[in-house]
């Protein structure tokens, strides 16, 4: 989804919205609260460990502020979303040539066949949870 602005004198500069990473953001509060283990649940979370691939064209900025949104007021509020961005990697079918892209490419860049295959740069997993704990190593209780 675009939506339109403009710089300068006129100048059209198309922005993406935030929609698409506030979909996912409440995806990430549903899919983490369920994978806390039963003993834990209602324990405060500290941070939830992310791998997102570039192709996924989520902003991490636009993530996280729509992650604050989501999860005020739940055991999740105020966890910090720690983004690993996956890079783009591709390998040519008949050359096996494996590069990671920077940018738009069609063919590659040994061979200049148009056979690739993209081994990375689609992921959007929750990679870890951390709860946190008092100086007892017991688990904090976070918002209900």
């Amino acid at each position: 989804m675009f939506v339109k602005t403009w710089g300068g004198w006129g100048n059209f500069v198309p922005r993406r919205s935030a929609m698409h990473e506030m979909g996912i953001a409440m995806e990430i509060l549903t899919i983490a609260s369920a994978s806390i283990p039963e003993p834990l649940k209602g324990a405060k979370v500290r941070s939830i460990r992310l791998k997102v691939g570039k192709l996924t064209a989520v902003i991490p900025e636009s993530l996280r502020f729509c992650f604050d949104i989501v999860s005020k007021d739940t055991p999740l509020s105020g966890a910090h979303l720690h983004i690993e961005e996956i890079p783009v990697v591709a390998r040519c079918k008949a050359c096996q040539n494996q590069w990671t892209l920077s940018g738009p490419s069609f063919s590659c860049p040994f061979c200049e066949s148009g056979k690739l295959e993209i081994l990375s740069g689609r992921e959007l997993d929750i990679d870890a949870i951390e709860i946190e704990e008092d100086d007892d190593g017991k688990p904090v209780k976070g918002k209900a």
